[in-house]
């Protein structure tokens, strides 16, 4: 598998640590807010990747944080006048909701911030014994970025040409304020009662320190890929680096991936643009998990992704003609054991094999899958085309969809009971058709439909799914 490393600038050979096993680091939510889409652009690429890893064989160990104490969440939790833990547990939970509505699968370890606060203790404690923190008046506690040889490696920042900050106290800032970073924040009023004791008095982790303890302890001192958002690159990520490699003096990450931005109409998400939208904006709309998780996916995560309604409603279009094909084939396989797959469906097979093992190359990966239903529907109106020959068509499918996660996920299962509403409904088309009453077979379609389902009529009657 080749996939392009942000550390090189280069397309490389991932190569674990560990034949067969990929230790996975993944930047997960600030849990102050809902998470916008934006984010879950991120997420659904991680969860790719995650997902080709499985498809190649690998056992994958996957880590994603959750920071529940920076600047954010403490000021989110003063606002509301509750304690820290009160403030961020909805929204904790919330993103849980999010990861499952859009088909996402389970990183192994979820750690949150808040309960390895000694891990970073020590952590801070090690750069000391190094001479790479040091303690300002305040009673913060800072990293010497002049110390480390290092530092600026991931974004390949020119050092000489930067306007350089003596020191940078907020958590997130840009490239062009580079300098000395926080690792432990001294107490001051704005934080309340959001407080640890340390040796260097009591205050709290400054937000990079929090995910190069929680990556070392559950994945060791080096490990083999870390992912993210591009906007985490600098200065999160290289001072992710910076922290762990100058307290081990070993290599932190061999490699890196970092998927582009997400925008809205063509713009970037702004409330004031009115384009600013969480997953549950957009499933208030209307809209289902599968169709975003859709658009979310089909494109090269290197690549901006522009989101549209107009790509909903054509995702929304693709996957009928998805399910079309996979209820046609269910339907002719029926109860038939898998035969040899047809040479085509092997050829699909091969294609988007190598496509997703080309840095993740999802536009190939989905006309592999088109490809497939094409080819499908027209063995099928050959009409030789044996139920074993449809039994391993559809395991082809599955296979694409292990990658996916698109093809059987929110579907309603040919087998669940219709409503009783719906059901009535249909028996009553099934009536206006036998006495030829043209018109009320169209006007309970069109009920039908404003209803969510889709009702179609075939040799073997009429077919219903919901939409």
């Amino acid at each position: 598998m080749q996939i392009y490393n942000s550390l090189t600038r280069r397309k490389e050979a991932l190569i674990p640590i560990e034949s067969g096993h990929v230790r996975m680091y993944t930047c997960g939510p600030t849990v102050y807010n809902f998470a916008h889409i934006g984010n879950f652009r991120a997420y659904t690429f991680e969860d790719i990747l995650r997902r080709v890893l499985l498809f190649n064989g690998c056992r994958v160990t996957q880590v994603m944080n959750l920071t529940d104490v920076d600047d954010k969440t403490i000021r989110g939790a003063g606002a509301a006048a509750v304690p820290l833990k009160t403030f961020t547990a909805p929204f904790i939970q919330a993103f849980f909701d999010d990861l499952k509505a859009l088909n996402v699968q389970s990183a192994e370890v979820y750690p949150a911030a808040t309960d390895h606060i000694p891990e970073m203790l020590s952590l801070v404690g090690k750069l000391f014994e190094r001479g790479l923190a040091y303690k300002s008046d305040d009673g913060s506690v800072y990293f010497s970025v002049a110390k480390l040889p290092g530092y600026g490696k991931l974004a390949h920042l020119d050092r000489a040409n930067l306007r350089a900050g003596a020191r940078v106290a907020n958590d997130e800032y840009e490239k062009e304020s580079y300098g000395d970073f926080a690792l432990w924040k001294g107490w001051d009023s704005n934080d309340g009662d959001v407080v640890w004791e340390s040796p260097w008095g009591r205050g709290r982790p400054g937000w990079h320190l929090e995910c190069s303890a929680m990556a070392m302890k559950y994945l060791g001192e080096t490990f083999d890929l870390h992912t993210g958002g591009i906007d985490n690159l600098f200065p999160h990520h290289e001072n992710e680096i910076a922290q762990a490699e100058g307290a081990t003096g070993k290599p932190f990450v061999n490699f890196w991936m970092h998927c582009a931005h997400l925008r809205v109409n063509g713009e970037k998400m702004s409330k004031s643009l009115g384009n600013f939208f969480t997953l549950r904006d957009l499933l208030q709309k209307g809209w289902s998990g599968r169709e975003i998780r859709y658009v979310l996916i089909n494109g090269h995560y290197r690549q901006p992704l522009n989101f549209t309604f107009d790509a909903l409603d054509a995702a929304r279009t693709s996957l009928a003609r998805v399910d079309e094909c996979v209820d046609a084939l269910t339907a002719l396989a029926g109860s038939a054991a898998a035969g040899l797959v047809p040479p085509w469906a092997t050829h699909v097979c091969n294609f988007f094999t190598a496509s997703v093992n080309d840095d993740l190359n999802m536009p190939e990966a989905f006309a592999a899958l088109f490809s497939l239903v094409r080819e499908s529907n027209s063995a099928m109106r050959v009409g030789s085309f044996k139920p074993e020959s449809a039994a391993a068509v559809l395991k082809v499918f599955d296979a694409l969809d292990s990658v996916f996660g698109l093809i059987r996920f929110g579907r309603t299962a040919h087998e669940e009971a219709l409503p009783p509403e719906i059901e009535a409904l249909v028996h009553a088309r099934a009536t206006a058709r036998a006495n030829k009453d043209w018109r009320g077979s169209d006007r309970i379609r069109e009920e039908l439909a404003s209803k969510g389902w889709e009702v179609r009529d075939s040799k073997e009657g009429q077919k219903i799914k919901k939409l």
